[in-house]
């Protein structure tokens, strides 16, 4: 095995806590990555073609506790390392892609929020990106002797051919004269704007003088309009990642899914005939949220089309060529491997602090696979939350021999168990207001 990256008592920290509760830690997944070569080899290059100017879409689509959160983790990640800026946001009940109040605009203000650089993997980096910009335009502006705004409007010119364009440099430029006179608040109220926070026009227009706001039904064009500015302030381009986009599969109403599957395949088309630029969308769900045929983007004949599977890739054999991605199973060298990975970050990679030997390892497995069957490697989630916690008590307890914990780790099958949502609109289901 190839050695791991030097690993921090943070990022040692922010694995297990986060493992520990089942979820997907911020940092540190190079220490604990295995598998899926050939999927994060495609991620990668659909990274390098938004960085020459080019667009992808994906849907990663993996059951519930396979590794989808992971995976996307993995892939802003990459997005990073090769000077793109990402942002991401889970649709929920209040974020969607298309809404009427307020929902999509939550969910692009979420998105935008989680804003991302290299020098700021946390999110929170679109005043760095705004302040570099207009740094770049001051020093520009003094060394031709010319007018700040001028050179503002010059470099955004590109952006006039964008829905929103004009405002966004109206907003930009409202940015700089308040950071000339010391406004602490009219630097805010621009980012405000910049990240869709504005509710009504009439607050925007009293703030910075401009008569639009992000709205639900701007959403994609600023993303777009996004994605042009970024790459205007010297980053490679703009990846965005959507996920629990299982939550348009519980919609009731069949008026709402319908029209968020119509802005799903507006970005499709866009991508697939090449219209968009610097821009690319990961967006994460279930096999459900894909392939069911009622309620599913399979149920939208004009996106089944687009992303039905290759026919020929049957029997292990695999396609990642289209615009969905299957998460394939992990093995179980794969997950032996991980288990190796997650007692070697309890150690801090020391192998003389290991809390249990090599023979520990595949005993666990084995104990897994007793009492779950081959959903231990399907859908990890579960099996890796029982050993970090494994590990913990160990760790605690110096006197208890690891034999005889084996037996007693409780694993549980991975499932979701969450309702379907209610939205305005008639529903779909002929049984839904069937009460017993």
């Amino acid at each position: 095995m190839t050695s791991a990256p030097t690993l921090k008592p943070r990022d040692r920290d922010i694995i297990l806590q986060a493992l520990a509760a089942g979820v997907v830690p911020r940092s540190g997944l190079p220490h604990i990555q295995v598998g899926r070569s050939a999927e994060i080899n495609a991620l990668v290059r659909d990274v390098d073609r938004i960085a020459d100017g080019g667009s992808a879409v994906r849907f990663v689509i993996g059951e519930y506790g396979a590794g989808k959160t992971f995976f996307l983790n993995l892939v802003r990640l990459i997005a990073l390392e090769r000077r793109c800026v990402t942002i991401h946001a889970d649709l929920a009940p209040d974020r969607r892609i298309h809404a009427t109040g307020g929902q999509a605009r939550g969910l692009y203000a979420e998105a935008v929020r989680n804003m991302a650089t290299r020098t700021k993997p946390d999110g929170n980096a679109l005043a760095s990106i705004v302040e570099k910009f207009v740094t770049e335009c001051v020093r520009d502006a003094e060394g031709r002797g010319a007018g700040v705004e001028a050179v503002i409007d010059e470099r955004l010119a590109p952006l006039q051919d964008h829905n929103g364009g004009y405002d966004f440099a109206a907003v930009l430029k409202a940015y700089w004269r308040a950071s000339e006179d010391g406004d602490a608040g009219g630097k805010a109220a621009a980012l405000r704007w910049l990240r869709g926070e504005y509710t009504t026009k009439t607050e925007a227009r009293q703030a910075l003088g401009v008569r639009n706001i992000i709205d639900d039904g701007d959403v994609y064009d600023s993303l777009k309009l996004l994605a042009a500015f970024v790459r205007l302030a010297g980053y490679a381009g703009l990846v965005i990642v959507f996920d629990e986009m299982v939550n348009l599969y519980k919609l009731q109403s069949a008026q709402a899914r319908n029209q968020n599957f119509e802005q799903i395949l507006r970005i499709v088309n866009d991508v697939l005939q090449g219209n968009a630029s610097g821009i690319g969308f990961v967006f994460g769900g279930t096999p459900e949220f894909l392939m069911d045929s009622r309620r599913g983007l399979y149920s939208y004949q004009a996106l089944q089309s687009r992303l039905v599977e290759n026919a020929f890739a049957t029997n292990g054999l695999i396609d990642l060529s289209g615009p969905v991605i299957r998460l394939q199973s992990l093995t179980p060298e794969d997950l032996l491997i991980l288990l190796f990975n997650l007692r070697t970050v309890f150690a801090m990679g020391d192998a003389e602090k290991h809390l249990v030997p090599d023979e520990a390892l595949p005993l666990f497995m084995t104990h897994c696979n007793k009492r779950i069957g081959e959903a231990y490697f399907r859908t990890p989630r579960n099996t890796i939350k029982a050993f970090v916690q494994f590990l913990s008590v160990l760790e605690q307890n110096p006197g208890q021999e690891w034999g005889e914990l084996i037996g007693a780790v409780d694993i549980a099958n991975d499932t979701d168990g969450g309702a379907d949502l209610e939205v305005e609109g008639e529903s779909d289901d002929e049984l839904a207001t069937l009460r017993l």
